[in-house]
């Protein structure tokens, strides 16, 4: 007849305290969970052929709030931002547009609009930009009629900002507005 023998385990109490404080420790003492978050970003470049330009942004008028009187708002080519009538201006928005190119110093170049005013449509009726203004020394309004300017930087570079005005309507309606507009140039 074959001899068994049977074990009971029984730990003292100061073991098993001691084993539920390891119990409730080690989550605390274990190392930190890592985390991998990703993004994407974008990355572009622009590479000019000689006399050629670019538009760097777009001619924005800003946020504003219509009444029962119609106004204006100008962007000037330096960037400060008006208004007349009963249009009021909310935010700190507002840029003109701004373009950049390539060319040859000392070269010059006539600058013209397409058209010396345009409109721009959304959900209201259609509003007028007119006044186109370059940044020039001084500043010079922009017609079909071309503009001379010489391109001074050593290297051919060079950017010009165009500001314009643009007349809202009484009761504008509420919405986005757009519109496009030429600029050309010729290299003399």
């Amino acid at each position: 007849m074959p001899v068994g023998t049977s074990h009971i385990f029984r730990p003292l109490p100061l073991r098993r305290g001691l084993a539920i404080a390891a119990l409730l420790i080690a989550p605390a003492a274990a190392s930190p969970a890592l985390a991998q978050v990703s993004a994407q970003g974008e990355a572009e470049a622009i590479v000019l052929r000689p006399l050629s330009f670019f538009k760097v942004n777009d001619l924005d008028f800003g946020d504003i709030i219509a009444s029962n009187a119609a106004g204006t708002v100008t962007i000037e080519p330096d960037g400060s931002r008006s208004r007349t009538g009963g249009v009021t201006l909310a935010g700190g928005g507002g840029e003109p547009a701004r373009f950049a190119g390539l060319g040859t110093r000392n070269r010059q170049v006539n600058i013209s609009l397409g058209s010396n005013s345009i409109w721009i449509t959304g959900p209201g009726t259609r509003m007028r930009v007119r006044n186109f203004e370059i940044g020039s020394t001084p500043t010079a309004i922009l017609s079909t009629s071309p503009t001379r300017f010489r391109i001074t930087s050593p290297l051919g570079n060079y950017n010009f900002p165009v500001g314009a005005t643009l007349e809202v309507g009484a009761n504008q309606a509420p919405g986005d507005y757009s519109g496009s507009f030429t600029i050309t140039l010729n290299y003399l």
